[in-house]
């Protein structure tokens, strides 16, 4: 057998294993057992004991090759939820997006303006449209620690429809915690026009929008704010400046392969 077939197979069967299953009786497709597998492959009892033993065998000498499996499946899984959603969030609310319009790469931020780490995050957004001249950063409201957070998050929206998403962003994260007089605060420093922002932050089209986009959080399996979605990539936490722009290059090396 082929190295790179023995790795693949040892993986697979390797990842069965360790969630509890059986060599001899290791599902494949729905309903169909190995030595049914086995038969329609043409392999023989003789054939398939001794490819047993050699992926037993390869495993138990190489027990990282089963997190290497579990890893890469959950990368698959994720660009499947990914692309299920791509055009809906990567398409922002009017203005709420930084950086070149055109971009050849899209950087989906969700994050909520209640949370420590999106205030940390705000200086790494700023430096890679700074650098990166051929970024696009799109926002998406997460509001799911506070009342108050959905308040900041509609203004926020209310802010994108005037074409001041990310003058509004900025100053509400260096307004502190979200509440009506810091939300207000952040309105009229951006030059928001407080009556008409306060109307849509009030409107049902804001709340649709932020419940669409916790479903789409829950369909994504975020585990809290900020996350971060660019490519098939998703990165959850305040990573860094440094671990972003390496996502973003990997898309953009990706994309050009094609």
């Amino acid at each position: 057998m082929a190295i790179a077939g023995l790795l693949t197979l040892a993986a697979a069967v390797g990842t069965f294993m360790w969630q509890g299953g059986s060599l001899k009786t290791p599902p494949t497709k729905a309903g169909q057992t190995a030595e049914a597998a086995a038969q329609a492959a043409g392999i023989n009892v003789q054939e398939k004991q001794a490819i047993e033993a050699i992926v037993r065998a390869y495993i138990l000498e190489n027990p990282e090759i089963i997190p290497e499996a579990v890893q890469m499946l959950q990368s698959r899984q994720a660009a499947k939820r990914i692309d299920a959603v791509r055009s809906t969030i990567e398409t922002p609310l009017a203005g709420a997006f930084a950086g070149n319009p055109d971009g050849d790469i899209v950087l989906v931020e969700f994050s909520d303006f209640a949370c420590g780490f999106c205030k940390q995050s705000v200086n790494d957004v700023q430096r890679l449209i700074g650098e990166d001249k051929n970024l696009k950063i799109v926002f998406q409201e997460l509001p799911i620690l506070s009342d108050e957070s959905s308040l900041a998050a509609a203004w926020a929206m209310a802010a994108a429809q005037q074409g001041k998403y990310f003058a509004f962003y900025k100053a509400m994260f260096d307004a502190g915690r979200p509440s009506q007089s810091t939300i207000e605060q952040a309105a009229r420093k951006a030059g928001l026009d407080i009556e008409a922002a306060r109307k849509f932050a009030t409107s049902s089209a804001a709340k649709t929008q932020i419940d669409a986009n916790i479903r789409i959080a829950q369909q994504l399996e975020f585990s809290g704010t900020p996350s971060w979605v660019v490519g098939n990539r998703i990165l959850n936490g305040a990573v860094g400046f440094d671990e972003l722009k390496a996502a973003v290059d990997e898309a953009r090396a990706k994309k050009a392969a094609g």
